[in-house]
Order: structure tokens, then C-alpha cells, then sequence
């Protein structure tokens, strides 16, 4: 197998120098001479200081930790960046591409953080952080109903904004404020109006990207199989994705929400079975995600689940649709809510009745937690004896919550080969797996990761197989990981996420970024490495023997001084 960017016999050294003492990593001859060329390639004028830190500034932690949402990814052991780079204009990311590129450090790319597996911020090599956080500018032309939103800014700036504008339009992306749009869209993007008018990518019509050159590339200067490519196969594979240009959605003056509860003693079970018929083929400006979870009431153990909706339409509509489709639910005029879209907004946000929108412009609202996510998908409905021992199963667990997110729709209507994303037709809903807990250490995390993985396998026989799917977004490395960045590591996760679009995704790859600068344990990988791997085995490849030979000098620095610290 070709060897990752240090050679062997270095790498697990290597790995115990960082964990023991990173802050060793942030040597003056790297921060230096990466300074010195961002400095030549940027704006005479700017100060660099302000936006490059290594460990030794007095904010490095801050910034770090800024954006890191899952708790699992911040203890004294997790590897840290040797460079943080938070840049300020378009000119500052091209600049630390190029520098990146020439040091042979790899680049993380973080625009939001919410990364269930920290991919965007750690890595267990030499690496740098591209954290997109301030470049988050917001522009609407209401002429054609269209925005361009920078990567760094968040789903709750972009509402927001859109409110200000319009109270009849909105954008169909996901119901987290703090979620980042630039990992968002990317990786396809969803919400509670996907079922009316699809994903987030289904809406973008522009984009901006940094390649591996440096170069800024717009839709026409990239071509269409690039546009393609980062509209839901991850932009972070392909380049720095700078800006997208994206269409709004009309939005009634008035929606609808509700949420309705049910335990297995309040008929759950006939209720969880109708919904998987109901909820994909009801009227398509209707979406009712389900929430699946084992509680104790009464010292007696069962399942509740909850069902919350979003209605494009009033009360006096969705009530009576919902007495036809789905009379098991019971819903009632007393049961809804109706507000304008923003106020849905927040709701499904769970800010409270009166909230003002400028919550949503508060990037610091989010509870870090330790979790671990996992994802389905479902092509034909669960019997009611599959869901009853389904049941039994998440009782003993206990601490576990299933998502079910109904598709249908519009869904139904664009072809899997449109985006990357394929989980088009032929899926009733989506199913993400959710555990999250409070104990730090290795053996918390080991047993609520056992767990979540339990009753993954518990499902296998429900949920879609050959591949068995998954969605990119809720970045789930247990499907698999590549350490070599090859063609067949790549291709074990890369068709659970993307099905028959892999192959064009490394076809692209293969073009854009042959040397496979852009990479993580995900990515997607170029076929160029498998033809080197074919061919030439146990050698390193030019594509990362390029890499070696210029950040060896820095690595070897590192290393040495990492020795001498252990001794």
C-alpha cells in the first residue's frame, strides 16, 4: 500500500510527539516562513499577525475552540493545529493555499465547525486550520430573488437577512442557527421544507472557490463538472468554498407548526407505522419529523415519540388534510400554532414564544456536548412487529434517539445524478442516529459509541442496503476511512454517501486536485493514486513524495525537538 505523507517509521513517533507536546508543533522556523510567503501574496498593508496564530499566541485556544462543537474533539490529547489561519479577504485564502501547498502542510477547512466528526479541525498529521468565520457577508438582490452568502456565515445570519429583505421569501436549508453555510451546502443541505422544494443545493446557481492553484474560480471559470461536484460532494475535497450564489423559495405569509407526543401506552406504535406512508405522500408543504426515544414515566420504561411539523399554509388547511391522511395523529385546531415563517424559524430552533430574530445572529448560542451521530436511509416501511421489537431493543440501550425525516416531494421529482447526493426517489425517509452524554474519558466515550453502533446494527434488515447509505453530512468515520488515500479506501465510504456518483466525484477530483492537497479521512480521493498504488507498490507516489520533500525539513525540526522534550 503507498505510504501516507511521512513514512512509516516515522509516524507513530511522529503521532506521540504531538500528543505529548503540540505545542512543540508551532515551531518558529514553520509560523515564519508561512507568515513571510502569506505576506508576500497578500496585501502589503494587511497584518498578517492578525489573522495567523500559532500556539504560542495568547488567543490560539480561543480561536480553536471557537467553533469546535462536539466536546469529543477538544481534550488535552486531541492532535491540535500547528498554524490556525482565520482569513479576512478572499485574497488572504488564495494567499494560504499557495503557502500551505508550498510548506507541505495539509489545510483543514472550517467554516462553522458543525463537523460531528471533527474532520474540519483535526487531523493525526502536520496540519493547518482555514477557519472561514469571517468571511460571512450576506448579499440580496430581491431584482431576482437571489443572494450570495460567504462560507463563514451561518444558517441564522442568512434567515435573518432574508427577513429583513422579505416576509414572503426564505431559503430551504436546515433548522440549527449556528450551523455554517459553507459545510452546509456543500455537503447537499436540508431542511423542514425539503419535501416542498428539495435541498439546499437544489438552489445554488453560483458558486466562488479557491483551487489548489490559488486561482478564484466562479461557476463559468471552474466548468460545470466542478460546480457540479462541490454542490453536495463536499467542497472541502475539491478546494476552499469561498461564497455560494443560491435562489430563495416563496414562503407564505403564514405557516403552521405543531409538535404532538405519544408513549406506547397512547397507540405510538400504530402511530410510528402510519407515518412512515403518511409523511413521504401527504400534501408536499407539509414535513413532520419524528423523534424516536426510550423514557422512564412513572418508574415504567417505554418509548415517546414526538412528531414536529412545519405547514406552508394555515390551520384551517392542516388540520382537516391531516383528518383524511392521518387520523391516528388526532390533530387539533388547539394543537397549532400559526406564525410567520421566521417565527418557524425559532421555533424549530426551540427559542421561546416572542423570541426576538436576533437571536439568530448569535453565533455563541450552541451547548457544546460530547455525541456521536450516525445515518440511514429507509426504501419500505418497518412491519409493527419489526417496530415493537424495535422498541424492546432502544429500551435496553436506552440512552439512544432515533430522527426519522420524511422525503417524497420534490425529492421524488430531480434525479439522483442531478447532485452528488443521490437519496432521491425511492426513499421514504432518512434516520439519524443521536446519542450525546456528559462524561469525559476514554471509556464514556467507548460505551456510548458501542451502543449507538448496536442498535445501527440492529437496523441493518430495515434500511437500504448494496450500499448501505448514509448522509455526508452527518459525517459518520465508522463506514470507513482512508489512511493512504486511495481509489479503494475512498471508494468504501465514498458509495455509502454517494452511491453511483462516486465514480464522477473522483473523476473530478482527479482533474482538479491530482495531487490530492485537499484531503481527510473522507475526502474524495484521485484515481491517480490508485494507478500509482497498481503499479507501483510500497513506493510513495509523486503526489505525496511532492508533499515529503517540502515539509520534511519542518517535520524533522518537530520531530527532533519532540525527542529532545521526551528525554
Amino acid at each position: 500500500m503507498t505510504p501516507p505523507l511521512s513514512p512509516p517509521s516515522l509516524l507513530p513517533l511522529l503521532l506521540v510527539a504531538f500528543n505529548i507536546c503540540f505545542s512543540l508543533a508551532a515551531s518558529n522556523s514553520v509560523y515564519e516562513s508561512f507568515a513571510q510567503c502569506l505576506k508576500t501574496r497578500s496585501n502589503s498593508s494587511d497584518n498578517i499577525a492578525d489573522i495567523v496564530y500559532s500556539h504560542s499566541n495568547a488567543t490560539y485556544e480561543t480561536v480553536l475552540e471557537q467553533y469546535i462543537r462536539n466536546a469529543r474533539f477538544n481534550t488535552s490529547s486531541t492532535p491540535k493545529p500547528v498554524i490556525i489561519i482565520t482569513p479576512l479577504t478572499e485574497s488572504h485564502v488564495s494567499a494560504a493555499v499557495i503557502c500551505s501547498n508550498n510548506i507541505g502542510f495539509q489545510l483543514r477547512i472550517r467554516s462553522g465547525g458543525h463537523d460531528f466528526e471533527g474532520v474540519s479541525y483535526v487531523s493525526d498529521q502536520p496540519f493547518f486550520i482555514l477557519d472561514m468565520f469571517n468571511l460571512r457577508s450576506i448579499s440580496i438582490n430581491m431584482a431576482d430573488q437571489s443572494v450570495w452568502v460567504q462560507s463563514g456565515a451561518t444558517l441564522g445570519e442568512l434567515y435573518y437577512r432574508i427577513w429583513e429583505e422579505s416576509k414572503v421569501y426564505g431559503f430551504p436549508a436546515g433548522v440549527c442557527p449556528t450551523v455554517g453555510v459553507g459545510g452546509h451546502i456543500s455537503g447537499a443541505g436540508y431542511g423542514n421544507m425539503v419535501r416542498k422544494y428539495g435541498l439546499s443545493v437544489d438552489y445554488v446557481v453560483d458558486a466562488k472557490i479557491v483551487d489548489v492553484n490559488g486561482n478564484i474560480l466562479d461557476r463559468k471559470a471552474m466548468g460545470e463538472d466542478l460546480f457540479w461536484a462541490i454542490r453536495g460532494g463536499g467542497g472541502a475535497s475539491f478546494g476552499v468554498i469561498l461564497a455560494f450564489n443560491i435562489k430563495l423559495v416563496d414562503v407564505p405569509e403564514t405557516v403552521t407548526v405543531f409538535k404532538l407526543e405519544r408513549t406506547l401506552e397512547q397507540n405510538a406504535t400504530d402511530v410510528v407505522y402510519k407515518w412512515q406512508s403518511v409523511a413521504p405522500t401527504t400534501d408536499d408543504n407539509l414535513f413532520m419529523r419524528m423523534l424516536v426515544q426510550p423514557v422512564t414515566l412513572n418508574k415504567q420504561k417505554t418509548i415517546k415519540i414526538s412528531i414536529m411539523a412545519l405547514y406552508l399554509g394555515d390551520v384551517n388547511s392542516v388540520v382537516p388534510l391531516l383528518a383524511e391522511d392521518f387520523p391516528e395523529l388526532g390533530l387539533v385546531t388547539e394543537d397549532c400554532f400559526e406564525m410567520s415563517w421566521i417565527e418557524s424559524a425559532l421555533w424549530w430552533a426551540s427559542f421561546g414564544k416572542g423570541t426576538s430574530p436576533t437571536v439568530l445572529l448569535d453565533r455563541e448560542s450552541y451547548h457544546v456536548k460530547f455525541m456521536k451521530r450516525k445515518s440511514d436511509y429507509v426504501k419500505t416501511p418497518i412491519s409493527k412487529d419489526g417496530l415493537q421489537w424495535l422498541w424492546k431493543k432502544m429500551i435496553e440501550l436506552e440512552e439512544l434517539g432515533l430522527v426519522f425525516n420524511p422525503y417524497g416531494g420534490k425529492m421524488n421529482e430531480i434525479k439522483e445524478t442531478e447532485t452528488p447526493f443521490p437519496h432521491r426517489a425511492g426513499n421514504l425517509f432518512k434516520i439519524q442516529y443521536s446519542i450525546n452524554w456528559k462524561d469525559m474519558g476514554i471509556e464514556a466515550d467507548k460505551r456510548s459509541r458501542s451502543l449507538v453502533n448496536r442498535l445501527h446494527s440492529y437496523m441493518t434488515s430495515f434500511v437500504s442496503k448494496n450500499p448501505r447509505s448514509a448522509y455526508l453530512n452527518y459525517r459518520d468515520l465508522d463506514i470507513g476511512i482512508t489512511k493512504n488515500w486511495s481509489y479503494q479506501e475512498g471508494k468504501v465510504y465514498g458509495e455509502s454517501y454517494f452511491n453511483g456518483n462516486f465514480e464522477r466525484l473522483v473523476d473530478v477530483k482527479t482533474v482538479v486536485d491530482p495531487h490530492n492537497f485537499f484531503r481527510n479521512e473522507q475526502s474524495i480521493p484521485p484515481r491517480t493514486i490508485k494507478a500509482w498504488n497498481e503499479k507501483n507498490e510500497g513506493s510513495i507516489p509523486p503526489s505525496t513524495s511532492k508533499a515529503w520533500n517540502k515539509s520534511k525539513p519542518y517535520v524533522m525540526i518537530i520531530l527532533f525537538m519532540a525527542i529532545g522534550h521526551i528525554i
